[in-house]
């Protein structure tokens, strides 16, 4: 396969394509802070509100890699890399469309609004859903990948390149949590509230115009400043194979890297699968859980509304706290013994954190009982506690998107398989974790009683043992490779 760049290009260039971090992960942070609630209010139960985040795991497992590779043999004039970004902008501008107006678009098409469920709003509502997770994976991948062929090889501007595109992911967070944290965003688009979408869904719309903006003004910033080279195939052969077994081709070669697995990274699997497990519940539940049990609402209700939008706040102190523990993990990883015994340790307060949300939910719910005033406006005390659980989580979380990555890469080096494969196993260790959380987290919160709790404590369980296998199982690396792939390698959720 020919080099689409004969050698690295300008440090600007890269940084103008890393900055396309900031627009996905805008979306992204609106998506995992607004959409738990919104959907709640077009009717759909608690219990079966996680069933829709299937599609991330699912997209994940398939349209990434499958993206990845198609990218890797695409032969449009040009480019490789513009034409995945291209597309997969334009997706996310249609799929944000439906999202936000999927009431209207519901309404119009025949739902009640005097009934708790509008079946046609979240039929469109699922189908934007959907639409979104595959176009955030679709744009991630090839970003990436378009970043390793502008640094041509050089290590220096590849490790410049990750570093800017985890700021830019830490920028676009902030910014996302910051705009779902804001309950009067509607107010600058007066038109967006209606009869069949309140002031929650005017303000969600509010922020997804603003998401719109960002990312078309900077994927047009990328497509018209940055070219590519349009890659051409060493022999016509190369190119008969390409068209006749894409699928097959990859679907091989990822048989293939699970066939040729060593103990290490079968290891390294099973934690970062049980890691995953302690995780996603947060991620799915976190805002639900402050609009709930922190302030006492129910979906649709003002003080619900309140506890969301400080949930939002949260997660953009999460987000920073995340941002600056990123530049401490090479550090901390030699303070405490080697990068292993960190994601051990803080597995550990991950569990801690988990299950602090038991004692924050039952003194809110003890202060409610005293004084039913605080429906909707807790006590300082838990204001604070509140914005105290999501700050500290930034901590594991930001280690939790390096180490794994990191030693992945140093047991694919030291075994001699593909570090791009390697890495494309360690994704499903990611994703099929958050399918099983996605199908059984509601029915198990239904279970005892409903809530968010039992699906948190679950989590600090898994924390726990994760923290345990990380210490007992995975080897240890030398601390010259640990320095190099901590540099390497910058892991997200998706």
């Amino acid at each position: 396969m020919e080099e689409p760049q004969p050698g690295p290009s300008p440090l600007c260039k890269m940084i103008l394509v890393s900055s396309m971090a900031a627009g996905i992960q805008f979306g992204w942070a609106l998506q995992l802070s607004l959409l738990t609630p919104y959907v709640q209010t077009l009717g759909v139960p608690h219990a079966w509100a996680s069933f829709i985040w299937l599609c991330g795991p699912i997209s994940g497992l398939l349209v990434q890699p499958i993206v990845g590779y198609s990218s890797d043999r695409c032969q449009s004039r040009f480019g490789r890399r513009r034409p995945f970004i291209l597309a997969g902008s334009l997706a996310v501008a249609i799929a944000v469309f439906l999202i936000g107006y999927a009431a209207d678009i519901g309404h119009a098409a025949g739902d009640d609004l005097t009934q708790k469920t509008r079946p046609r709003a979240v039929a469109i509502f699922v189908i934007g859903f959907w639409i979104l997770d595959v176009a955030n994976n679709m744009l991630q991948g090839p970003c990436r990948a378009f970043l390793g062929d502008l640094a041509a090889g050089d290590e220096k501007k590849t490790k410049a390149a990750n570093a800017f595109f985890s700021f830019f992911m830490a920028v676009g967070n902030i910014l996302g949590y910051a705009a779902g944290s804001y309950d009067g965003l509607h107010r600058l688009f007066p038109f967006t509230e209606t009869e069949a979408c309140n002031v929650f869904c005017a303000n969600l719309k509010s922020c997804f115009f603003f998401a719109i903006v960002l990312l078309v003004v900077l994927t047009t910033l990328v497509l018209i400043t940055v070219k590519e080279t349009p890659y051409t195939p060493k022999a016509e052969k190369e190119t008969e194979d390409a068209e006749k077994t894409h699928f097959s081709c990859f679907c091989g070669e990822l048989c293939l890297a699970f066939k040729g697995l060593k103990r290490p990274m079968w290891m390294l699997m099973l934690v970062t699968a049980v890691n995953w497990i302690a995780w996603f519940p947060y991620f799915l539940f976190d805002t639900d859980w402050m609009g709930r049990e922190v302030y006492g609402g129910d979906v649709g209700q003002k003080a619900y509304d309140s506890g969301v939008h400080a949930g939002s706040l949260g997660l953009m102190l999460n987000a920073m706290v995340l941002a600056v523990m990123s530049l401490a993990i090479e550090p901390l990883g030699r303070v405490v013994g080697g990068i292993k015994w960190l994601w051990g340790i803080v597995n550990i307060l991950l569990a801690i954190c988990l299950g602090m949300t038991v004692l924050i939910t039952k003194i809110a719910e003890h202060e409610r009982l005293l004084n039913p005033a605080l429906v909707g406006n807790p006590s300082l005390g838990i204001k604070v506690g509140s914005m105290v659980f999501f700050s500290v989580l930034g901590i594991p979380l930001a280690i939790t998107f390096s180490v794994p990555f990191a030693l992945a890469s140093i047991y694919s080096s030291t075994s001699g398989a593909g570090q791009g494969l390697s890495l494309g196993v360690l994704n499903i260790a990611i994703v099929v974790p958050q399918m099983i959380v996605s199908t059984i987290s509601g029915p198990w919160d239904a279970l005892f009683g409903g809530g968010n709790l039992p699906a948190f404590v679950l989590g600090a369980v898994a924390a726990v043992v994760s923290a345990i296998l990380a210490v007992l199982l995975l080897p240890t690396p030398k601390k010259a490779d640990e320095a190099r792939a901590s540099s390497l390698n910058v892991g997200g959720f998706h």
